[in-house]
């Protein structure tokens, strides 16, 4: 959890910092044992709109944290015991939320907890990848490796993630400046066409489509605040539905099944889970734990509820390959090429490969799909807005065509 606290120092100076720490009682014994006087202490809680409660948004930035852990590992490297290493690096950090973080996870370590330890509980900040690499770095006497393995491992996972978002930005700004267009031609241009109509008094002798799109705007415009409370309504109601987790593995399940996108969406979280279980493995950590580990880090509640099911059947004796196949969730080549890292005793090189292999179909894909969208969107878009303007100028054709009769 995190706390929002005013301090006194013993020289009177009064400071006030952002802390994370398991519980209120817990933060006031650990400020005190530095020789701090607790003035206040409020527990940090997101933004309130009528009642319905926003959750604070509790986040390191990637760069700050790989950054952080290179240099972790480079420090080890050097020689540099862990406490020392978290001294120098927690000094450095200027984001307050990390720092509080770092100082927590010093004065623990420094009290004899382990790093892992100490990184699980600051609480949902930190993967549950990024403990069980720690601990398995621990237990081999292999930390640094450990360290660089898993930055490399987040290195490639947000690289995929990057390309896949280039792909998809030009047709989503298509996309919104179709809608920027039309709205604009909705709510400001048709109104004044529909009282020059008025005007004329020729409401009557107007073509279909002129009439439609006047009576849509008048609609629209007469009624937006009702409309915009309505969509208020319904984004409330959906953001409460999803915070519950059935609904989320209901709608995950959901894009799954989906034609073109569930297709995609499978693949990446195969991708996903086949490099986070190859990390963990590489690490020392057993394939069990590290499935269990995997399931528990995947964005998509489906894909991590079908995971867990796999670690169960593993835990009670069954092959790997042999779980994901009872499972319509994962590709069968993913299977099959498990099913070989298994029988050859290469797993986790393995299953890099297979996620190398789907990232690289799904970049493919992405790639095919903004290239094939693009014209389409554009067609569409010339399409709408001829349409538009040419219902708003029939009337003016028609007068004109009369007036020179």
């Amino acid at each position: 959890m995190e706390f929002r606290c005013r301090v006194s120092t013993a020289t009177g100076q009064v400071q006030e910092s952002t802390f994370v720490a398991e519980s209120e009682e817990r933060l006031r014994h650990e400020l005190e044992e530095k020789g701090l006087f607790v003035l206040s202490i409020h527990r940090g809680v997101g933004a309130s709109f009528g009642g319905f409660r926003l959750p604070q948004r509790r986040k390191i930035p990637q760069k700050d944290f790989i950054l952080f852990n290179q240099e972790l590992a480079t420090l080890l490297k050097a020689g540099l015991p862990l406490v020392q290493s978290l001294d120098i690096l927690r000094k450095r950090v200027k984001m307050p939320l990390f720092k509080s973080v770092l100082d927590d996870v010093y004065a623990r370590v420094r009290g004899g907890t382990a790093l892992s330890e100490a990184f699980e509980a600051q609480g949902d900040l930190f993967s549950g990848v990024y403990t069980a690499s720690l601990l398995a770095g621990e237990k081999s006497g292999s930390l640094e490796q450990v360290l660089r393995r898993f930055v490399h491992h987040t290195k490639v996972i947000a690289a995929v993630r990057s390309r896949t978002a280039s792909a998809l930005i030009y047709p989503v700004v298509l996309m919104v400046l179709a809608a920027v267009l039309v709205l604009g031609i909705v709510f400001k241009v048709v109104p004044q066409f529909a009282e020059f109509f008025n005007q004329m008094g020729h409401g009557a002798e107007l073509p279909l489509a002129t009439r439609m799109l006047v009576a849509v705007s008048t609609t629209l415009v007469k009624e937006l605040w009702l409309i915009l409370i309505v969509i208020g309504a319904a984004v409330v109601a959906a953001a409460t539905w999803l915070r519950r987790k059935d609904s989320r593995r209901q709608l995950d399940a959901m894009v799954l099944r989906m034609p073109f996108a569930g297709t995609l969406a499978r693949k990446f979280a195969t991708a996903q889970v086949a490099r986070t279980v190859a990390t963990l493995l590489s690490g020392g950590i057993p394939l069990v734990s590290a499935v269990e580990t995997a399931s528990r880090a995947i964005g998509n509640q489906a894909v991590a509820a079908d995971l867990a099911d796999v670690s169960r059947q593993v835990r009670e004796g069954s092959g790997f390959g042999m779980a994901l196949a009872r499972h319509a969730t994962f590709p069968d080549v993913a299977i099959e090429m498990v099913e070989v890292g298994e029988s050859t005793g290469a797993l986790a090189e393995m299953l890099n490969s297979v996620a190398d292999f789907y990232d690289e179909e799904n970049e493919t894909t992405l790639t095919r799909f903004a290239g094939l969208v693009e014209p389409v969107l554009l067609i569409v878009m010339g399409a709408v807005i001829a349409g538009l303007v040419l219902a708003l100028y029939l009337p003016l054709f028609r007068l004109s065509s009369l007036a020179g009769g």
